[in-house]
């Protein structure tokens, strides 16, 4: 393939929904730490996630004041020889706010903390937003006119940095916009011994009929680990 295999990657409730307050519950502790656990032992090259995913787990709201910076040029930055675990944040209009070019998680967690971050932009973003992140060193490229081109964002990233397999671990947007796309290899899901409150959201909004063969399961800790692969994909091994 021209870009890389990507892995969804989420805790799910018996109910299919990924966000809300079920994650927090004292019965979904043991399926978060599964989760995890896997996320570690994938050994990916990096993660996606969204805008509203990389607030709430890593940024929270800071946003800095552009006035501050010289706008930059519209084009792909990023270094040579760039290597690493990367942080892929899909950012369409530049309103993620970084105090570091790489991630600081909150707990430690090795399977995240010291990740590389790697911006994917579109071209509607401010350019005095390149420039903030020029100044912070943190790469990025430009993956369409207004909203971003997943696959061309995908393609950018295996033949740039070379990365051969990246974790989607997003909410339901940005999972929907990539099950739309036709871009999603694998499904690795944690389903937690809970039901969801009505208004959390589930695994894919807005998603196309498609079909996954499931190639495994594992009970652990009370939850249920379910592998799948795509129907389109299976040929490939």
């Amino acid at each position: 393939m021209n870009r890389p295999h990507i892995i969804c990657h989420m805790v799910t409730s018996i109910d299919g929904k990924v966000t809300g307050e079920f994650l927090s519950s004292p019965v979904c502790e043991r399926a978060v730490e599964t989760y995890y656990a896997i996320h570690r032992e994938k050994q990916a090259d990096g993660f996606i996630c969204g805008r509203v995913t990389m607030v709430s787990s890593f940024t929270g709201g800071y946003y800095p004041d552009l006035s501050s910076y010289a706008p930059a040029e519209k084009t792909d930055c990023i270094p040579a020889g760039l290597s690493g675990f990367y942080a892929v944040a899909f950012d369409t209009n530049g309103r993620l706010g970084w105090r570091a070019n790489r991630i600081v998680d909150p707990d430690g967690d090795p399977g995240y903390d010291g990740a590389r971050i790697i911006e994917v932009l579109s071209e509607a973003v401010d350019e005095r937003y390149l420039g903030y992140l020029k100044d912070m060193e943190i790469p990025y490229i430009f993956a369409g006119k207004d909203a971003i081109d997943i696959e061309l964002a995908l393609t950018k990233l295996k033949r740039i940095i070379g990365a051969e397999t990246l974790l989607l671990e997003g909410g339901s947007v940005i999972n929907g916009a990539f099950q739309r796309a036709g871009v999603i290899d694998e499904l690795s899901l944690v389903v937690a011994p809970v039901v969801a409150d009505k208004a959390d959201k589930p695994l894919f909004m807005d998603s196309d009929a498609a079909g996954f063969m499931l190639i495994n399961t594992v009970q652990t800790d009370g939850a249920l680990v379910l592998n799948y692969r795509s129907i389109c994909c299976s040929s490939h091994g």
